[in-house]
């Protein structure tokens, strides 16, 4: 199973795999910083309110990150099926050539 995976990783386009990792980073460190806060609230500072609804956050966030990005994914497929596009037009666009 992990070679199978192994290879599907290798035969993806490098600049994919790339996209794929910078959609959630900012999103993702945001959501590790606020679990963070909400830890050194809770148990340092003792203040377990405030420590609660900290650790509110990091779902909203990511629930945001994932929103944008389905957006983005939503923008990229109607962009390829409207009438008139080509084939090498909508492999360029994905690609990111264009």
């Amino acid at each position: 199973m992990a070679i199978k995976q192994t290879q599907q990783e290798e035969q993806m386009p490098k600049q994919a795999q790339q996209m794929g990792q910078e959609a959630l980073g900012p999103a993702v460190l945001a959501a590790a910083a606020s679990v963070g806060l909400s830890w050194y609230y809770f148990f340092v500072r003792g203040d377990r309110q405030r420590g609660l609804f900290v650790g509110l956050w990091p779902p909203t966030i990511l629930a945001f990150a994932s929103y944008f990005n389905q957006r983005r994914m939503q923008r990229q497929i109607r962009m390829l099926t409207q009438p008139g596009t080509t084939l090498r037009n909508a492999i360029d666009s994905v690609m990111g050539n264009k």
